[in-house]
């Protein structure tokens, strides 16, 4: 996306940024340079224009003959879209819009483009290697950022992903793929600053919105659920600011009522923990980190939490124990702990 009115209400608080993140190299062996090419020529370029003589740029995927999939706030009060494949232009005809979830369908007759295989977001893990592809900005070929999941975020029928992949203004519709090259997320947005949360949408939302009736492009827009009023945000969302700014009493609040409206949601658990720890409440963050772990082994950041605490509590061999499950995870979080027992600093190689 690159024009924005309407990305809008959000911008108090998500919106997508350009700030981009690192990765460990050996977290993740990047495709091959064939895959890559096919991956590429399966997402497209979507242009927008709008009625007041203003214009859009985003990103799409072919999902199904003559089918793209982009964002809903790509192409929102468009008069005319089209998608660019191999240079040639196409018109888009209809949408199939789940303005909700911000996952439309273009139709554009005639696209003789590769179709992306669709994967699964509900089956991918913590630390799972992932990548984008899509168009920022006005680069004109496909921009390509590696990651791993962080997050998987119960919401209606599937999960948000929250992966490290960054991505800039104008990929908003582009693929999320994993390390075989399978759709598995739809580039949506980001929270602001530096160390800001990168969200993807889930496939299966792709999956349903195909099965949609078809409707003109010009059909009047709605809000998607991350750009409506902050007290109807999910819960996810209502975490970020407090947690990023080390707002540990209004963390507290808001994860315990998550946990008490959603208790199978481990990151509902993790959260009231972090707020716990942070507060000094050792006792009772150690008990819902515990929780966590056992909710979901891969979660390095409650296994580096409660490398803390044991280091704090004298329990240096359960500390350490921690550091080398953190090595198979998450190589940053394991320097992080090593760190903050002492272990390291932050200039060792």
């Amino acid at each position: 996306m690159a024009r924005f009115s309407s990305t809008f209400i959000y911008s108090a608080m998500l919106f997508l940024g350009a700030s981009t993140l690192g990765l460990s190299a050996a977290a993740f062996a990047e495709p091959s340079q064939e895959l890559m090419h096919q991956l590429n020529a399966q997402v497209l370029r979507v242009q927008v224009g709008l009625a007041n003589g203003g214009y859009g740029l985003g990103s799409g995927v072919v999902v199904a003959k003559d089918q793209i999939v982009t964002n809903c706030h790509v192409v929102a009060n468009a008069s005319t879209i089209s998608v660019v494949s191999n240079g040639a232009s196409f018109n888009i005809t209809a949408i199939k819009p789940d303005w909700r979830h911000d996952i439309c369908i273009l139709k554009a007759e005639g696209l003789d483009a590769p179709i992306a295989n669709i994967g699964s977001s509900e089956a991918l893990k913590y630390e799972q290697p992932v990548f984008t592809i899509g168009y920022p900005s006005f680069l004109p070929i496909p921009t390509s950022t590696f990651g791993v999941v962080k997050g998987l975020l119960p919401l209606d029928d599937s999960v948000v992903v929250r992966a490290t992949s960054s991505f800039k203004m104008g990929a908003s519709g582009g693929g999320v793929f994993d390390g075989d090259g399978n759709l598995v997320g739809v580039i949506t947005l980001k929270s602001p600053g530096r160390n800001g949360y990168y969200y993807n949408m889930p496939v299966e939302w792709v999956k349903a919105a195909l099965k949609l009736p078809e409707q003109s492009i010009t059909t009047k827009s709605e809000l998607p659920f991350w750009a409506q009023a902050p007290e109807q945000w999910p819960y996810f969302m209502k975490i970020v600011h407090p947690y990023l700014t080390g707002d540990w009493k209004a963390l507290q609040t808001i994860a315990t009522e998550w946990t008490a409206k959603e208790p199978n949601t481990t990151e509902a658990w993790f959260y009231l923990a972090a707020a716990e720890y942070a507060n000094k409440d050792f006792q009772k963050a150690e008990e819902h980190l515990y929780r966590v772990v056992a909710m979901n082994d891969q979660h390095s950041q409650a296994i580096y939490y409660l490398g803390l605490i044991a280091e704090e509590s004298g329990k240096h061999n359960e500390a350490m124990m921690n550091v080398a499950l953190l090595n198979k995870l998450d190589e940053e979080a394991a320097t992080q702990l090593k760190v903050a027992m002492g272990l390291t600093t932050v200039t060792d190689k």
